[in-house]
Formats: structure tokens, sequence, C-alpha cells
């Protein structure tokens, strides 16, 4: 893996796993970055309707970097679900308008998941009994208010912020205005079909500012201000 913009005199270097922890670093903190992949003409998902058809050894490599140098891993309820999320060695915090935990991350030791909904959701009660109500955020009446989660989470130490998806929180975290940045690795790949892109739900136009820029066979790895 190598930097072709950004990075100053590493430029065309091949960079080592602290080379790339060091340039993935936050520019400062509270910070909250989202991290996708997509192919060339666009699919955020293989056939099986999964980021895992289409991600590759590259991909791997800096979705594991940003893992490391987070304080805390975030995503919607779906992307949890679909993709199996498990209980890491950092707290991860889910999205769900429905307040429900997803099967897996439902009986983690107390604090290594958070669940972020609204007040008016179904799975309320249930999920405070499993996660203990300091870890089941409330923010919204109907919605999830991203913008308060972000600055609630900031204040429990929680300053440096990775979501990983999927599309539709995305979405709604650059309508709200709380997403600093943008990781997202194109594949070269082309597979056509009705594939989901990395965004998903009413218009956003939001400007980008290419930060850095990498490359490893023929994938670019690019991390974009917002």
């Amino acid at each position: 893996m190598r930097v072709l913009v950004g990075a100053g005199d590493r430029v065309g270097r091949e960079l080592a796993d602290d080379d790339l922890d060091e340039l993935m670093a936050p520019l400062r903190t509270p910070w909250l970055r989202v991290n996708m992949v997509a192919t060339v003409d666009g699919a955020a998902s293989g056939a099986s309707g999964l980021s895992g058809g289409i991600n590759n050894a590259a991909d791997k490599r800096v979705f594991d970097s940003l893992r490391r140098v987070c304080d805390a891993v975030g995503g919607g309820a779906g992307t949890a679900r679909a993709e199996g999320y498990r209980v890491v060695d950092k707290p991860l915090v889910v999205v769900s308008r429905r307040g429900e935990v997803p099967d897996r991350l439902r009986y983690a030791k107390p604090g290594l998941v958070h669940l972020a909904t609204c007040a008016s959701a179904e799975h309320l009660a249930e999920s405070r009994a499993l996660l203990g109500s300091e870890f089941v955020h409330v923010v919204g009446r109907e919605a999830v208010d991203l913008a308060t989660l972000r600055t609630r989470l900031s204040g429990l130490g929680l300053r440096h912020l990775l979501c990983e998806g999927g599309p539709h929180l995305l979405r709604d975290l650059l309508a709200q205005g709380v997403v600093d940045e943008l990781n997202c690795t194109v594949v070269p790949r082309l597979l056509a079909g009705e594939a989901a892109r990395i965004t998903a739900g009413p218009p956003v136009d939001v400007p980008l500012e290419l930060h850095l820029l990498l490359e490893d066979t023929g994938t670019l790895l690019a991390r974009w201000l917002v």
C-alpha cells in the first residue's frame, strides 16, 4: 500500500501498519468518521447483499487500522445484524429507531454495547434490561437525534467515533451535519445490477475535500473531509 496524494514526504512510499495508523489518526477530537466500500460502478455490496462480497485485503487492512485508532465503533442495527457484528475490544454503538439490540450483542458485558434510540422505540424497556439503562441513549422522540448522540458519547470519553454504515445511517449523519470524514475504498470491480450505493434516502448535497489517497494493486482508499 502506497500514498498517492497527501502525507507530504510519504508520497510513493510503502506503508507499514504503524505508518497507516498514524495517517488515519483523527485531525482533532471530537471526530466522527464513516468507513464504506464500493465498486467502481458504485455498488456497496456484492451478490450476498453484504459489503463482505466486495471488500478485499487492502480494504480489510484499512478497516483494521480504523478500528485500532478509534474510541468506539458504530453502525445501524440493520448493518449490525446483516454483517454479524460481535462484541469487540472497544464499545460498539448501535443506532436503532426500534430500540432493539441485535441478537449477537444482547449479552455483552456492561459498557461494551451502547444503544442509541428514541423515546417512542417499541423495544426500549427490553433493551434497558439487557444492556443497563446507562448504556441506552434516548436521543429524540420519533427519530434518533445523531448530533445529540455524538455530544453525549463525547461526554463519556468516546471522542473518536468510527461509523461503519449502512447507507441510510450515512445519509442521515450527513443530513444532520455530524460527519467529519468519509473513508471510502473503491475496489477495482464492476457489478451492475441493483446493489445499493453507500448512501440511501432523500437527497443530500455535501461537498468533500480529498485529504489522503492510498493505492494497493488497483484498490483506491481515500480520506475525504466533510
